[in-house]
């Protein structure tokens, strides 16, 4: 048997890449392999049927100061056959926190303080208290989610997951990011690795755009699962190839960034159809601001003429939403910009706009390094979120495989 645990998060649904995702790889991390990720409604039924019978860890992250917070102290109180009883030191955290604020604490926040008898509190300097239930099998840790969720997880859930794993085996997982093939496409490369019995099990997950291939492997210790880790994750990285961008929290705007500060080069955007949303992306990364020059958000075909110096002709002639255009964006906001790499996007999102010639979905992705200009044809299927974050997928991905080769 091998350490293994579940993510149950209650209350408003969570965006991608929020605090499940952290607690995830801090698992992974410490060697426990998450089995499951669910969402559940603030009702006590849907999060008792979450929590499973198994010997498993469950991570539940919860709002502490809402009822999503109350929920989960009555379900584990009962789950675990104990009793909300009052806990001293939250209390006194509480009264502190009110203190501050010049205000006294409300009799109603004192429920707060109510966790199930023989809970271990986990306590930061700021957010909610976190706490930990132990109970024969079974094992639960409370999160709240607030700011203070990352601080809680380095300070208390990974040295407390690692502790339980102890003894119950190993399990590393790696998740390999590719970007620019399909599901088949993967599944066609690594066909003598899924569904394969061994040391290390292989699937593949379509996300967002991407294809992730994911690794497990597992071992009686966590050295043993590490070397077994890194023997399969060299042979399937190699069949991947240039396709394969990153790994576990990597992004492509976070790869592009990092390829740009290597090479000690700047970027500037034009965008027509993403409205922003790669210029968004791209200046999502901390420390983005040393190589991000500048986004020009050109909608109307005026814009584009004044702004990035798109020819009359080529409108006229090509229309907007074609690739002497896109070429002709990533050119203007290169010169603009004196910037050596420039993106340019520009489509139709839908869901009403299309012709039988370019229909919805339609896409053309400009691309200008050090004078060297191109544009290429794409369409997207979904709604006018989709092609959107389709469009920037590509963006990026195209620029990454450009500065693959400039040195």
């Amino acid at each position: 048997m091998t350490a293994s645990a579940h993510i149950v998060t209650v209350g408003a649904m969570p965006s991608a890449g929020a605090d499940g995702a952290i607690v995830a790889a801090a698992l992974g991390a410490a060697g426990v392999a998450v089995v499951s990720r669910v969402f559940v409604e603030d009702d006590e039924g849907a999060l008792e049927g979450a929590l499973g019978s198994d010997e498993a860890l469950t991570v539940v992250l919860a709002g502490g100061g809402g009822s999503a917070g109350d929920i989960v102290r009555r379900v584990l109180a009962r789950v675990t056959g104990t009793r909300l009883v009052l806990n001293e030191r939250v209390l006194a955290t509480l009264q502190e926190r009110y203190r501050r604020l010049d205000r006294p604490l409300p009799r109603r926040a004192e429920r707060l303080a109510l966790l199930p008898q023989g809970a271990t509190v986990w306590m930061t300097a700021d957010g909610e208290a976190g706490w930990a239930l132990e109970s024969a099998q079974r094992v639960f840790a409370v999160l709240a989610r607030d700011a203070g969720v990352q601080v809680m997880i380095e300070q208390h859930l990974t040295p407390f997951a690692r502790a339980w794993a102890s003894g119950r085996g190993a399990a590393v997982v790696r998740t390999l990011r590719t970007a620019g093939l399909s599901p088949a496409d993967v599944e066609e490369r690594l066909v003598d690795w899924l569904g394969r019995e061994g040391e290390v099990a292989v699937s593949t997950i379509p996300a967002d755009g991407e294809v992730w291939v994911r690794l497990r492997a597992r071992a009686s210790t966590p050295a043993e699962a590490a070397r077994s880790l890194a023997k399969a994750e060299t042979a399937i990285g190699t069949i991947l190839g240039d396709d394969c961008y990153g790994r576990d929290g990597d992004t492509l705007e976070l790869v592009v960034g990092r390829m740009l500060l290597e090479r000690r080069l700047t970027l500037a955007v034009a965008e027509s159809c993403t409205g922003g949303l790669l210029g968004h992306r791209l200046t999502n990364v901390p420390g983005s601001s040393a190589y991000f020059e500048r986004g020009v958000l050109v909608y109307s075909n005026r814009s584009k003429e004044e702004l990035l110096g798109v020819p009359d002709s080529v409108l006229r002639t090509h229309g907007a939403v074609s690739a002497p255009c896109a070429e002709a964006m990533a050119r203007g906001v290169a010169t603009l910009t004196s910037a050596p790499c420039a993106l340019a996007v520009t489509g139709i999102a839908g869901p009403d706009g299309g012709t039988p010639t370019k229909p919805v979905g339609t896409v053309f992705v400009g691309l200008a390094v050090r004078g060297e200009t191109l544009a290429r044809r794409f369409h997207f299927a979904g709604d006018r979120a989709a092609v959107k974050w389709q469009s920037t997928q590509t963006a990026l991905d195209m620029l990454r495989r450009s500065l693959r080769g400039q040195p």
